[in-house]
């Protein structure tokens, strides 16, 4: 038959028309980590554009669960960094998906390569299937934690570290000021390791049908072999990467026509020869659409946002108040408006925050908000505001519901206080309720080298900040009297928004570092969850109706008019675009930055010259400080940061 032809082109419009009804195979790629929030800054937006968000992983989940041509998901999975409570995040969503009737099938090369591979596992644990290359192995070895201690290296160059705390467990300082853990800084940080080992544990328990006993021995004999992990029932088949498309679109076909699944083979070798026919012509025409889940939920997305609305008679005034204001509050607490630099990373700055809890409150269509938190904490003061902001929103009559990410502590826990309710995955890092504060003194470094400095003030407390010179006696006490100050106030607050007693929130409080579950046990979480269970909580609160379904609404707006047009107010949805950036030239974060920052700081003791408190490159938690804190070597966060503890691993 000739090119081009009636018959042949009725054929391909046949063949068009059939595969809007074909089964979708959906892949999720789990070998990076997902964003948390919303990438504000254009160039960040950019750089992130083939990043998945984490959000927009579960609501594709979510979407693919009611949609019967989309029951078939396979992911790939590898050591990515991917925090604990991320992880959490995603197995729900994975879980809610099977429990809609989809099958799951898990991939991964390796499972770490001699270790490393715990988290991926563990997340791989809430899929129907587990493959394993070959060749990979399971290195599943368990959690733990390291911690640097430079005291010796700092002595040796001759810096010296003052500084103080609110209280014991509040051991930022500690990386600085001593040689090895203090006994509250190895209690804290085991029993992070402890709870957070139990939840993978039972997870991992649950997901493979076996005692939990058995699944510690299996980890304590960790690394396993592929074979050693099959045989274990730790991974359902070893097969390549082909073998486990071919078995998931067999799957997804025999789904699409109404036959029984099959089991499949218990072998990769007899299910490379039952599938390998059918994956043979899988790039031509097997009846299978492929499909990333980001690009499944982008189609659902258009698809929604093209059916005409046509509200019954009389529901004009029901229309109103169908929308969840979200607002993401993502990276270090901070001041005003930072700097931009995408590069650094995201920051909660007040400015932003308190704008979007402001649009909401004059936005008739907002029922209620959720507070997305992924922050270590930071500014004191930054943080406040926003708690405030949170309060006077919930004074317009509507509910907020706090979803803590993998971390919301110190600073990122005071933001959390005015909520009505706070969420948090288990293994959330929350708590830190404590301060600290002080300066690293270079002047020994300074002598080493041969440089002098001489010093004009006016003031008693001018030079208080100096890195070149060591506090007296008064400045001494002005930090204790901050550092008090600030702990009893942040306490006050817990206990105002946790219905608590001063002296029970300083139990739990004191600078210690919490699990989701160990909080929630304590008082300082509500419910554990993630995302979607705040959302639903959220419209509970606001006492819509069950079966009317809430719009999600992004603020501070983020899109390119918004970016353009100038804001109408301070109040205006659009005041808050433009000024979640990086942290100015300089990443904040924990205080094991802080080594580089030592050596960074001393360079600048030496060549900075007089304008101590008139350098804007940078800014920080620290406010008008910044400049200050950043020579005196401290984080640029703020004095509310959680402790370093590094990632589990």
């Amino acid at each position: 038959m000739a090119e081009g032809t009636p018959r042949q082109a009725l054929a391909s419009i046949h063949r068009l028309y059939a595969r809007r009804f074909e089964p979708i195979v959906l892949e999720l790629d789990l070998t990076v980590d997902p964003l948390e929030g919303i990438p504000a800054d254009p160039l960040a937006a950019a750089l992130a554009r083939r990043q998945p968000t984490l959000r927009a992983m579960v609501d594709g989940l979510r979407r693919a669960g009611s949609d019967d041509r989309a029951s078939t998901l396979i992911a790939r999975i590898a050591p990515c960094g991917m925090p604990l409570a991320r992880a959490q995040e995603i197995r729900d969503a994975v879980l809610a998906f099977r429990a809609a009737g989809g099958r799951a099938f898990a991939y991964a090369d390796a499972f770490g390569e001699f270790g490393g591979g715990t988290i991926p596992y563990y997340l791989a644990s809430a899929f129907d299937e587990i493959w394993l290359a070959p060749p990979g192995e399971l290195g599943a070895t368990g959690v733990a934690l390291e911690t640097p201690f430079l005291r010796d290296a700092l002595d040796r160059l001759g810096i010296e570290i003052q500084a103080g705390q609110r209280h014991e467990y509040k051991n930022a300082v500690n990386t600085f000021v001593e040689r090895d853990f203090t006994d509250a800084h190895r209690e804290a940080s085991g029993r992070i390791v402890t709870s957070s080992l139990s939840m993978i544990i039972d997870g991992i328990a649950t997901g493979r049908a076996l005692p939990p006993d058995r699944v510690r021995e299996l980890i304590d004999s960790a690394p396993l072999s592929g074979a050693q992990a099959r045989e274990a029932g730790l991974v359902d088949r070893l097969g390549y990467r082909d073998e486990v498309y071919a078995a998931a679109k067999t799957h997804a076909r025999q789904v699409g026509t109404g036959a029984a699944p099959s089991p499949g083979p218990s072998t990769a070798e007899s299910g490379a020869a039952e599938s390998g026919a059918a994956e043979s012509g899988a790039d031509r025409d097997d009846g299978v659409t492929l499909q990333y889940l980001s690009h499944y939920r982008r189609v659902s997305l258009r698809r929604e946002a093209s059916r005409p609305r046509v509200p019954a008679l009389g529901a004009a005034r029901s229309e109103r108040r169908r929308v969840i204001a979200v607002i993401h509050g993502t990276g270090p607490v901070v001041l005003g408006h930072p700097g931009r630099s995408p590069l650094a990373g995201p920051v909660m700055t007040a400015d932003a925050l308190t704008a979007a809890f402001r649009a909401a409150g004059r936005d008739d269509d907002v029922a209620a908000a959720v507070f997305r938190v992924d922050s270590p904490g930071g500014s004191y003061v930054a943080s406040d505001l926003i708690r405030r902001e949170v309060e006077r929103f919930q004074a317009t009559g509507r509910p907020v519901v706090v979803s803590m990410g993998s971390v919301a502590a110190s600073g990122g826990y005071f933001v959390a206080l005015g909520a009505d309710v706070i969420v948090a995955n288990p293994g959330t890092l929350t708590g830190s309720i404590g301060v600290f504060g002080g300066k690293q003194v270079v002047r020994a470094l300074l002598d080493k080298v041969g440089v002098r400095f001489g010093a004009v003030a006016e003031g008693e407390n001018a030079l208080m900040t100096s890195p070149r010179r060591a506090f007296s006696p008064a400045e001494r006490e002005k930090l204790e009297e901050f550092l008090d100050r600030v702990y009893d106030d942040f306490v006050t607050k817990v206990a105002a928004g946790r219905g608590m007693s001063f002296q029970e929130v300083h139990e739990v409080a004191r600078g210690r570092v919490w699990t989701g579950t160990d909080a929630r046990e304590r008082g300082l979480v509500d419910e554990l969850g993630g995302f979607s269970r705040a959302c639903e909580l959220a419209w509970e609160k606001a006492g819509r109706p069950g079966a009317d379904t809430p719009r999600l609404r992004v603020l501070p707006r983020s899109g390119l008019v918004d970016r353009v047009r100038s804001a109408r107010s301070s109040e205006d949805a659009a005041a808050g675009a433009g000024v979640m950036g990086g942290l100015g030239a300089r990443p904040a974060g924990s205080l094991v930055g802080g080594l580089a920052s030592s050596a960074v700081s001393a360079a600048a003791a030496v060549f900075g010259g007089p304008a101590l408190f008139a350098d804007t490159a940078f800014t920080g938690g620290w406010g008008p400080l910044a400049a200050a804190a950043a020579r005196a070597g401290l984080p640029l966060g703020g004095p509310l940061l959680m402790p370093p503890i590094g990632r589990l691993s």
